[in-house]
């Protein structure tokens, strides 16, 4: 099962406890599916949820399997919808956890995750640009900034970070799905400060042997055209300690001097070293 459907599975089993909270929950499924296809609801949990929502606020008793035009219009008028299926009036979703309703009955209806193990991306799909700008406004409420975008028709409000991600599954109130989401963020940036690290020691090593190689080739040169023996002394001790250890970085062949140096003054005659190579 995907990680899209788990957080649904555990959605599915969070009923409010206070009525007003039901009718957010109910307002923000039937805005989301719309009035055309709320009649029809193809998932069996999904469907469960709203006929015990519906059960719990309108008392339409247990054994009622499908919504018929009355059911429908007695909640409709509950939850204020007007003729083409939008919210008449935000009264409903005041309460901050009327709020967390709303929104945990829109994702239920028409909202995805993507696998955090690939990327981080949350959507809801709204049918109306109306629809979507109110989602975005209940999710700011709750410092969640998300951003819209059409596509296919349809106004899609998304996250893409990871935190934000978190956030509204708290929002929402998935603790086991928040919990899971967490600990896959911290085995990614864990790996990714590892990789990081890696990428510059890489990157460190290579210039070390690069310098290494090119101060080489430039005291064989020397070796070649006038003979180390004709450098002066502190030339010749560093130019022959290099040879004896090319794979020695500069900080520690100034240690096997006598007396020991520093890195700088290595790499001042190196310098030294270099003009003299590129003289001859």
């Amino acid at each position: 099962m995907s990680f899209s459907r788990d957080v649904k599975e555990e959605l599915f089993q969070v009923v409010p406890k206070s009525r007003h909270c039901m009718v957010a929950e109910l307002a923000g499924i039937f805005v989301l599916q719309g009035k055309d296809s709320i009649k029809n609801i193809s998932d069996d949990h999904l469907n469960r949820k709203v006929f015990t929502l519906l059960n719990n606020t309108c008392n339409i008793g247990k054994d009622v399997i499908a919504i018929t035009d009355d059911v429908f219009l007695e909640t409709k008028k509950m939850i204020k919808l007007s003729e083409d299926g939008q919210l008449i009036d935000e009264i409903i979703i005041q309460q901050i956890c009327c709020k967390r309703a709303f929104i945990r009955g829109a994702f239920l209806v028409a909202g995805s995750i993507s696998d955090p193990n690939k990327g981080y991306h949350f959507e809801i799909v709204c049918n109306t640009i109306s629809q979507a700008r109110l989602l975005q406004k209940v999710m700011k409420f709750f410092d969640v900034q998300a951003k819209i975008v059409e596509r296919n028709g349809k106004h899609v409000v998304y996250l893409k970070e990871g935190a934000q991600i978190v956030e509204i599954l708290r929002v929402m109130e998935a603790p086991h799905s928040v919990m899971e989401l967490e600990n896959i963020r911290v085995v990614k940036e864990v790996r990714g400060t590892i990789n990081r690290k890696v990428n510059c020691e890489t990157a460190n090593i290579g210039k070390t042997v690069n310098a290494a190689v090119r101060q080489i080739e430039e005291i064989n040169l020397i070796q070649t055209k006038i003979g180390l023996e004709n450098l002066p002394q502190q030339l010749q001790e560093i130019a022959q300690i290099r040879l004896a250890y090319p794979d020695t970085p500069l900080a520690d062949l100034g240690q096997l001097l006598d007396p020991p140096i520093g890195k700088s003054g290595v790499n001042h005659r190196f310098k030294k070293l270099a003009a003299i190579a590129k003289e001859l």
